[in-house]
This record gives C-alpha cells, sequence and structure tokens, in this order.
C-alpha cells in the first residue's frame, strides 16, 4: 500500500511539474521576479530614511541640550558676580547633567549615522544589480519572444501549427466535400442521359432522341475509325471516295451535254 501511495504521488507531482511547465511563461516570471527586486528596493531605502529620521531627531535634542548647557554656564557666572555662590552650583550640577545627556546623544547620533551609512550603500548596491537585472531581463525577453515567432512560423510553414493544422483539416474537408459533390452530380448526369431518372425540369430528351443520337455518335466514331485506318494503309478515305465517287457521276451525267447533237438530213 506504502509503495502505491508513492508511485501516485511521484505520478501527481510529474503531472502538475508538466502542467506548471506548459503554462509558465518566462517573460512572466522575469516580471515577477524584477517587481519582487524592486519591492525589497523599496524597503531598503524606507529603512534608510527612518534611520536618518531617528539621527535628524537626536541632532535636534543635541542642539536643544547644548543650548540650555550654555544657559546654565551664563547663569552660573551671573550668580557668581553677584555673590550668589549657591546658585552658581546649582546652574553648574544641572549643566553637568546636561552635559552627560549629551554624551549619550551623541553616541546614539554615531552609531545612527553608521546605520545610514550602511544602509546607503546597501541601497547603492542593491539598486545596481535591480538596473542590471532590468537589462538582462528585457534581453531574455526580447530573445524570448523572437525564438518564439521564429517556432510559430518555422510550424507554420511544416504545417505542424495548431493552426495551420486547422487550415488544413479544412481545406481537405472541402476538396473531399467538392469531390463528393462533383461525383454525385455526374452520377446523376448519367442516370438522366440514361432514362434511369426522369428530368422534373421536363427538358430532357425523349428516348428515341436518345437512341438516334447514340447511334449517330457510334456512326462518327467508325467512319473516324475508318478515315484513321486509311491513312495509315496510303488509301484514300471513305469521304474522299465519296467525294471522288460523287465528281466522276457527275462528269459522267455532264458529258452528253457537252457532246453536239446533229441533225438528221
Amino acid at each position: 500500500m506504502s509503495g502505491v501511495m508513492k508511485r501516485m504521488g511521484m505520478i501527481f507531482r510529474a503531472k502538475a511539474n508538466k502542467a506548471l511547465d506548459r503554462a509558465e511563461d518566462p517573460r512572466e516570471t522575469l516580471d515577477y521576479s524584477y517587481q519582487k527586486q524592486l519591492e525589497l528596493l523599496q524597503k531598503v531605502r524606507r529603512g534608510v530614511a527612518d534611520v536618518a529620521t531617528s539621527r535628524k531627531r537626536l541632532e535636534l535634542q543635541l542642539n536643544q541640550l547644548q543650548s540650555q548647557s550654555s544657559k546654565l554656564e551664563d547663569q552660573g557666572r551671573k550668580a557668581l558676580a553677584l555673590g550668589r555662590e549657591d546658585l552658581a552650583r546649582e546652574a553648574l550640577s544641572r549643566r553637568a547633567a546636561l552635559q552627560q545627556q549629551v554624551t549619550d546623544l551623541e553616541v546614539q547620533h554615531q552609531t545612527l549615522q553608521g546605520e545610514e551609512e550602511k544602509l546607503t550603500l546597501a541601497a547603492q548596491r542593491l539598486q545596481a544589480k535591480v538596473d542590471a537585472f532590468r537589462t538582462k531581463k528585457e534581453t531574455i525577453k526580447a530573445t524570448y519572444t523572437a525564438a518564439q515567432a521564429q517556432t510559430r512560423i518555422a510550424e507554420s510553414f511544416s504545417g505542424i501549427s495548431e493552426e495551420m493544422s486547422d487550415v488544413g483539416t479544412a481545406i481537405q474537408r472541402a476538396e473531399d466535400k467538392t469531390a463528393q459533390l462533383q461525383a454525385r452530380a455526374g452520377a446523376i448526369d448519367e442516370l438522366l442521359a440514361s432514362g434511369a431518372l426522369d428530368d422534373a425540369s421536363g427538358l430532357a430528351r425523349d428516348d428515341i432522341q436518345s437512341e438516334l443520337d447514340r447511334l449517330s455518335g457510334g456512326t462518327d466514331v467508325e467512319l473516324e475509325l475508318a478515315r484513321m485506318k486509311a491513312e495509315l494503309a496510303g488509301g484514300s478515305t471513305p469521304q474522299q471516295q465519296a467525294i471522288e465517287g460523287g465528281n466522276g457521276a457527275q462528269q459522267q451525267t455532264q458529258q452528253p451535254q457537252d457532246t453536239p447533237r446533229f441533225d438528221k438530213q
């Protein structure tokens, strides 16, 4: 049972693979791959933009902290000038806390700046690969389209394409039907001529006339055959003999007319 199931699974996979090969268009696959690469490039670019936005936000925070630190330093100087050492000490303490925040933000800023540079370089490299893939994709698509067109033309000339096969089948059916109609028409003419069928139009000749035409045609054939035999034998044809015989009789008929008549004295 296990062997049967494995065999059925193999047959199913083979059928599915064949169907997929028949349905797959390499041009569509290339376009889909190119689309996925563009989507990946867009994600990398969005990552670069997000990192750059975070870096810019840190820069704004650093500027604000540095501005507050400068302000606290000025306040400490003024407090010392006015003899308020306690205020000066408070101002310097706050300034020291701000400086620690500035240091931490500067470390984060440098980290983000490094990540931004890496992502920017990766985006540039990916952009170059996508451009190269696009060029190669268009070349492969053009080559595939040309090969497909050449194959169709060759199949059309050889008559093995589906379209030309259908055309050839239609032509063969038309020729067979035409031959069948011609044979049927000839058979009907022969039956009408022999009298086996009646002409419904009433234009057909009667049987007596048909028999006379047949005998007349046979006589013409016999005369033509006799003429050809006479020519081969070197003699005169029956027509010539009939003509010569007619001329002789005419001469004999005309001769008494040409002979002078003498009256008896």
